[in-house]
């Protein structure tokens, strides 16, 4: 509760540490992990006080709270520092995508395949838009053909993870690099 008697509401990972505690008696747990006790917050603070490190409610809910001693700022270093660990091991994969329209010459359809090929490589996924222009939308054949296409050439790097669907003048597929994929060796000089 705050000075004028209103509950003030606190975020969970927010800790009570030192003076910041207002119970006037605490349980607490000493440094080395045993249990001291019910003792007045004076008799804790100076406790800690004595062994140079803060005095931590641990469980503000209980009656008396617990509060244990411990070094407060290397605890939220290490928590840190380890919250930044796991942030360096996730890879961000993104959604690139390339379009084609159907009546594509061969040159650069195989240089929009090799732009597929560097996504896929770095780990990204790749989603083929084949769009029909005009007329083009009477002769579907030749979108499936370019699909499957697409399919053959990059059937070594990539699997496709969304099959190839119509929706109006578009086919559309998702490939993502396969999982037993390993890069190429470069060969060593001789």
């Amino acid at each position: 509760m705050n000075p004028q008697g209103e509950a003030t509401i606190r975020k969970p990972d927010e800790v009570r540490i030192n003076r910041e505690i207002r119970e006037r008696e605490v349980r607490l747990i000493a440094a080395d992990g045993s249990q001291v006790g019910v003792v007045s917050i004076e008799e804790a603070l100076r406790r800690a006080e004595e062994s140079q490190m803060d005095l931590v409610e641990v469980a503000p809910e209980a009656k008396p709270p617990v509060c244990k001693i411990y070094d407060y700022k290397k605890v939220v270093y290490e928590k840190k520092k380890k919250l930044k660990e796991s942030r360096k091991k996730t890879s961000v994969q993104q959604l690139k995508e390339v379009k084609m329209r159907v009546a594509i010459d061969v040159h650069d359809r195989d240089m929009k395949l090799k732009h597929a090929r560097e996504f896929l490589e770095h780990g990204d996924k790749v989603k083929f838009t084949v769009v029909f222009r005009g007329r083009e939308i009477t002769k579907p054949e030749l979108g499936d053909k370019l699909v499957e296409a697409i399919r053959v050439k990059l059937a070594d790097i990539g699997e496709i993870e969304t099959p190839s669907t119509r929706l109006g003048k578009q086919i559309s597929l998702i490939m993502a690099r396969r999982k037993d994929w390993k890069p190429a060796t470069p060969a060593k000089p001789q």
